[in-house]
């Protein structure tokens, strides 16, 4: 599958935005001692989440992506999309296990689907 077929969903880049504002003013606080170097690890980890977290989803399968690490998971091994209470997607698989899709919302449910080739019916459009 070539890039142009891949549905990316990320989280906001405003949280982006903030890591880099919260770097820059931990700098002082960082540099005061070398102690506290470690303080900077904390803006610098978010940042680098929220550049790489979220879900790609091409016609084969789908893509977890956290801070650290991803997981594949064929659409072969999906059962079911749903949305949790709080709105967010998830994904059965047919083990049962439920998997919360990162930054994908429910709104974002029909956009996913149309990733794997397929068509929503019209009652659930």
């Amino acid at each position: 599958m070539s890039r142009a077929d891949t549905v990316r969903f990320r989280y906001n880049q405003a949280i982006l935005v903030a890591a880099l504002v919260a770097f820059i003013g931990a700098l002082p606080l960082a540099t005061a001692r070398w102690w506290l170097l470690w303080v900077l690890l904390i803006p610098l980890a978010v940042g680098v989440w929220a550049w790489r977290a979220g879900t790609d989803a091409d016609a084969r399968e789908l893509r977890l992506r956290a801070l650290v690490g991803q997981r594949r998971v064929p659409w072969t091994r999906v059962a079911e999309l749903a949305t949790d209470p709080r709105g967010r997607a998830v994904a059965r698989l047919d083990d049962g296990e439920t998997l919360v899709l990162p930054a994908v919302r429910a709104a974002d449910l029909p956009r996913l689907i149309s990733a794997t080739g397929q068509e929503l019916p019209e009652s659930a459009a």
